[in-house]
């Protein structure tokens, strides 16, 4: 299984800023947990300077990433809060059929309900559905259709 994990990294920062990511750590260690012979993508595991990225760079890194959501069985996003490189990702996730589940606080947004195929508040809400097999459920069901 290819999973992607997704989520805030500029968010709307004005400055040349990067969010706090240790958030990565927690959601790739629940997903190996869960499944061990997954491979879980981390885009800023190997970016973690890419605020100083020129454009070519960033535009090539860029589209490689959102590329890999098309193709992935799962994108977990983390959205605590508005991220446009995140909902592009889900976007074309969803839009290619492949499953995305996120975590928001943000659970009346119209992008996050229409591209996610379950939705959870924190990460403790979703390491909880995580256990409890709801995500295996999610990802045995047939996609849903528009």
């Amino acid at each position: 299984m290819k999973i992607f994990l997704a989520g805030i990294m500029q968010g709307s920062h004005v400055a040349a800023l990067v969010h706090d990511q240790t958030y990565r750590d927690t959601l790739r260690e629940l997903l190996q947990s869960r499944w061990p012979q997954a491979a879980v993508y981390d885009p800023f595991a190997g970016h973690g300077n890419s605020i100083g990225y020129d454009m070519r760079r960033a535009s090539e890194v860029f589209h490689r990433h959102v590329g890999m959501c098309r193709e992935a069985d799962l994108v977990v996003a983390y959205v605590p809060e508005a991220s446009m490189g995140t909902a592009i990702e889900v976007w074309e996730a969803c839009q290619h059929g492949r499953a995305v589940v996120t975590i928001t606080p943000l659970v009346h947004n119209w992008v996050v309900q229409l591209t996610s195929r379950a939705v959870y508040r924190d990460r403790e809400d979703f390491a909880q559905a995580l256990q409890a097999g709801d995500i295996d459920r999610l990802l045995a069901a047939p996609p849903p259709t528009s």
